[in-house]
């Protein structure tokens, strides 16, 4: 499980290596496709299913973001919240 999640640490951070290389309207206009995307993918999928490693990834990534963007994404601070506590519990 540790190697995955070491996998898609170092597989993010390549990808960020890789923006750097990129024009701003580039970034820009990828943020756009994707906020889309995201918006239709909400429309026709009612809870996503997300595995542990998905969480970690989400809850780090997170505190990097605006509180108010942190409003408008599917994990949301209550949400990792409550997974802490889940963890917790099961510890």
């Amino acid at each position: 499980m540790a190697v995955r999640l070491r996998y898609l640490i170092f597989r993010q951070l390549v990808a960020w290596l890789g923006l750097l290389a990129r024009s701003a309207q580039s970034k820009n206009a990828e943020i756009l496709v994707l906020r889309h995307e995201i918006a239709v993918l909400r429309r026709q999928v009612s809870r996503p299913q997300l595995c542990w490693a998905d969480r970690a990834v989400f809850a780090a990534l997170t505190r990097l973001l605006s509180p108010v963007c942190r409003r408008h994404r599917i994990v949301t601070p209550a949400t990792i919240l409550r997974w802490h506590r889940d963890l917790v519990k099961r510890r």
